[in-house]
């Protein structure tokens, strides 16, 4: 199955469970100001879950368009991007842990199709300090799940993703981890205020028996080892616990919120732990292979870097980003420029936003045709911002490489941000991938400039006033 069928399979195999199809939210929220960008399926959909009536009643499911930056300097590995699309299912104080594993489980084996005996788990360990319990029913599910295929699953306690890598799982089929276990916004039991509701999540991972374990990961491989061995399929939330001053308290609705990466799942069924091969992207990357006469195996970070940042563009393109130098038009802008910096590595010298977009439109057409339809109006605002970068990126890197033999100061890099509107992560990145020097107070040097030049400006400002 491509990356098309299985979100298309998807949406029909919860529709048939009786789930009501919701259309995908914008990549800004609208009535959020508190996050940039859609970063989860679950974040549109919270006021429901926090107890609200959604109009298309308990059951929903959808196709998420999702963006985190935080991603953006792991992009160039085999499975991180920092667009892609959260597969999601809720259930809002209607089925639970009985009926979402095996609905989860039946879409992975028989509906993509996966190897059972490739598929591993984590459970939420408990927190004993908080007077929550471990996770056995969600375990004991998996357990007869795994057995009706015929696999065995032992259970393994390993509560750190430092204490797994250290001593290994042992090949376990159910690891219990602790806060990497646990769902909440603020990422741990002890973190959250009180009123905030939170639950223990399980975990679905692939493994790729090819890829050998990096030993830079730990001495042991495991289900969030981070080699590339195991790639994370999903994960089902069970919100059912609300923080009171003195603990917690079971929510008087328990929810499920099921999050699945699509570009993930699909690359599993195509059996690569390569999502840049996925039907999704891999048409990009070969638009990229015609216009720079490079082979993807041979130029892999850049053509990753461009694909992911150009996609991820495009649809803020659609959904009313422009390029600027604050909030999301300033994302907006650190994607195009560094896609742009990864194409002159490639030798693409001209324009190529213009011959990429349509690509981009192409593959998504049938799921998202707002894309095909604004596409004109993407390359107008992309190619205009590529143009604009490209006047200046030489003459930038020319000052990036001048000062190779000195070192790059935080003073260097505030000259490239105010100056030829280079982003400071852009310039650093530059810097280290060509093997200059940073002075080890760059960061305090630029923020002092930055700081400077803000009271510079409130001043202007000020005597503009009298």
């Amino acid at each position: 199955m491509d990356a098309d069928e299985i979100r298309s399979a998807f949406l029909d195999h919860l529709a048939r469970h009786g789930h009501a199809v919701i259309p995908r939210a914008r990549l800004v929220p609208d009535d959020d100001p508190t996050t940039l960008f859609t970063g989860s399926g679950m974040q549109p959909l919270l006021p429901y879950l926090l107890g609200a009536e959604h109009p298309g009643g308990r059951r929903l499911v959808d196709s998420q368009t999702c963006l985190r930056v935080q991603d953006i300097e792991e992009v160039g590995d085999n499975r991180h991007t920092t667009f892609f699309e959260m597969l999601g299912n809720w259930s809002l104080g209607d089925y639970f842990k009985d009926e979402q594993l095996p609905q989860f489980w039946g879409f992975l084996t028989d509906t993509v199709g996966l190897d059972p005996a490739r598929l591993y788990v984590s459970c939420f360990i408990g927190d004993a300090a908080n007077g929550i319990p471990k996770d056995d029913e969600s375990a004991a599910v998996w357990t007869r799940l795994f057995a009706e295929a015929g696999v065995s699953a032992d259970q393994v306690e390993v509560d750190t993703e430092e204490h797994a890598a250290e001593v290994g799982t042992g090949g376990a089929r159910i690891a219990f981890y602790g806060k990497k276990n646990w769902w909440c916004r603020e990422g741990s039991a002890d973190d959250m205020p009180v009123g905030e509701p939170g639950g223990p999540d399980t975990e679905a991972f692939y493994l790729f028996p090819h890829v050998e374990h990096d030993p830079a990961y730990g001495a042991h491989c495991h289900q969030n080892c981070d080699c590339g061995r195991f790639i994370e399929l999903g994960n089902s939330v069970f919100m059912e616990y609300r923080r009171t001053e003195t603990g917690f308290e079971p929510l008087p609705r328990r929810n499920v919120d099921y999050g699945g990466g699509l570009e993930r799942i699909a690359a599993a069924a195509i059996d690569s732990p390569d999502v840049f091969r996925i039907s999704l992207l891999r048409p990009i990357v070969e638009r990229l292979e015609e216009l720079s006469g490079r082979a993807y195996d041979d130029e892999t970070l850049a053509m990753r870097v461009i694909a992911d940042h150009l996609r991820g563009a495009t649809f803020l393109a659609v959904d009313g980003v422009r390029p600027s130098n604050k909030a999301q038009g300033y994302v907006m802008r650190r994607l195009v420029r560094r896609a742009v910096r990864f194409a002159v590595d490639l030798g693409i010298d001209d324009n190529f936003f213009p011959h990429v977009v349509p690509t981009v439109a192409e593959v998504y057409a049938a799921a998202y045709p707002e894309v095909a339809a604004a596409a004109d109006d993407v390359v107008a605002v992309l190619a205009r911002e590529e143009h604009a970068f490209r006047r200046t990126l030489r003459r930038g890197l020319e000052r990036l490489e001048s000062h190779r033999d000195t070192g790059i100061t935080g003073a260097d890099l505030f000259v490239l941000h105010d100056t030829y509107g280079f982003p400071v992560e852009l310039s650093t990145e530059v810097a280290l991938t060509q093997g200059m020097s940073l002075s080890e107070s760059w960061r305090e040097e630029f923020d002092e400039q930055m700081a400077q030049q803000r009271a510079r400006s409130r001043g202007e400002q000020a005597g503009q006033a009298r």
